[in-house]
């Protein structure tokens, strides 16, 4: 007797929010789709609205996926799109650290910033470090210096990643 009537517009903004869900998961390459616990038919219309198709058909499409979203419970597929979003956060975030980083052992008493980055990074091969540093700041032609740079980053990318 303590059933709660969920009013007209309330429902309307409930697939509303389905439907906005079933948008962003359109949104996101089959490598990002494939670690998502979804049924099967979920799945196949989320890349049938990812093939080109006219203004209508998307629309409609994207209310196909609305509700199936109603048939299921929403909040794992939410939890692994808020996962994805803090996992790119945390790679651009990176990024800019490395980018940091390979512009401070540009500097010729980059001393600091390889302690920095061996306090980051325990894994980290001073020595190497220190050679990679050094070519790119003694390399002369444009091309050699480019190519020392991208070493640099390379190595960087690794230690930060493990």
């Amino acid at each position: 007797m303590d059933e709660i009537k969920v009013s007209k517009t309330q429902k309307k903004h409930e697939f509303k929010a389905l439907q906005n869900l079933g948008e962003q998961l359109v949104s996101l390459s089959p490598a990002q789709l494939q670690p998502i616990d979804m049924p099967e038919e979920l799945l196949s219309a989320v890349l049938d609205a990812q093939k080109p198709m006219k203004h209508e058909a998307k629309r409609r499409q994207l209310q196909y996926i609305g509700r199936l979203m109603g048939e299921i419970d929403p909040e794992p597929i939410r939890n692994a799109l808020e996962n994805i979003r803090h996992g790119d956060y945390h790679k651009a975030f990176l990024f800019k650290k490395i980018e940091a980083w390979r512009s401070g052992l540009k500097a010729d008493d980059s001393a600091p910033v390889i302690d920095e980055i061996l306090s980051a990074c325990p894994l980290a091969d001073r020595q190497r470090l220190t050679r990679l540093a050094r070519n790119m700041r003694a390399a002369a032609k444009p091309d050699k210096a480019i190519h020392a740079e991208n070493l640099l980053f390379r190595y960087l990318k690794e230690i930060s990643a493990l």
